[in-house]
C-alpha cells in the first residue's frame, strides 16, 4: 500500500515485540497503543533521518477485540462472531522519528452477511486467516462473498489507512 503511494521506502522486522495492551483500555485505543509499543521497540534503530511508521489493526465485534486467531477453531469462532453482523475495524498508526512523534487511530465498520459453515471451513482450510485481525482478510475469498457494506476506509480495513497516513505525513514536510 506504501508503493501506490509512490514513496521509497523499506519493510524492516523485529520479531517477538509484545502486542499485549492493558484491559482498562477502550476498544478502539488497543491498535493505537500497540502501534505506540512497536514504534518503541524499533527505536534503538532509528537514525537522524529515519522516519519510522508502524501500525496494528484490530477488530470489534459485540465488544469483543478479535486480534489474530490462535489456530483454524479460533478463526472459525471468529467469523461466526461476524457473520450477519456489522463491526468495527480500527487501526492505530504511529509515525516516529528520533525527536517526535505523531500517532492516530481511524475506524471503519464492515458489514458481513450471514456466512454458511461451509463457507466458513472453505476460507478458514484454504486461505490464511490466522495472521489475520478478526481472522478474515477483506481482500480475499471471503471479503468477495461475505462482506455487503463498508462505512469508512477500504485501507484500513486492509490494515493501513492510506490517506489518512499520506495526510499526517504531508504535515511533517
Amino acid at each position: 500500500m506504501l508503493k501506490g503511494l509512490g514513496l521509497d521506502f523499506e519493510v524492516k522486522t523485529i520479531s517477538g515485540i509484545d502486542e499485549s495492551y492493558p484491559e482498562y483500555l477502550h476498544p478502539h485505543d488497543v491498535a493505537q497503543y500497540i502501534s505506540g509499543k512497536k514504534a518503541a521497540a524499533y527505536m534503538p534503530y532509528l537514525t537522524d533521518e529515519s522516519l519510522l511508521v508502524t501500525a496494528d489493526t484490530i477488530v470489534c465485534c459485540d465488544n469483543e477485540i478479535l486480534g489474530k486467531p490462535k489456530d483454524a477453531e479460533d478463526a472459525r469462532r471468529m467469523l461466526h462472531c461476524l457473520s450477519g453482523k456489522t463491526h468495527e475495524v480500527v487501526t492505530g498508526v504511529s509515525i516516529t522519528t528520533k525527536k517526535h512523534q505523531t500517532r492516530f487511530s481511524t475506524m471503519s465498520k464492515v458489514t458481513f452477511s450471514d456466512l454458511t459453515d461451509e463457507e466458513i471451513n472453505y476460507y478458514v482450510d484454504g486461505f490464511c486467516p490466522l495472521d489475520k485481525a478478526g481472522a478474515y482478510g477483506i481482500q480475499e475469498w471471503i471479503g468477495y462473498v461475505g462482506v455487503v457494506g463498508i462505512e469508512g476506509s477500504f485501507y484500513n480495513v486492509m490494515g493501513l489507512p492510506v490517506q489518512r497516513l499520506y495526510a499526517e505525513l504531508k504535515k511533517i514536510q
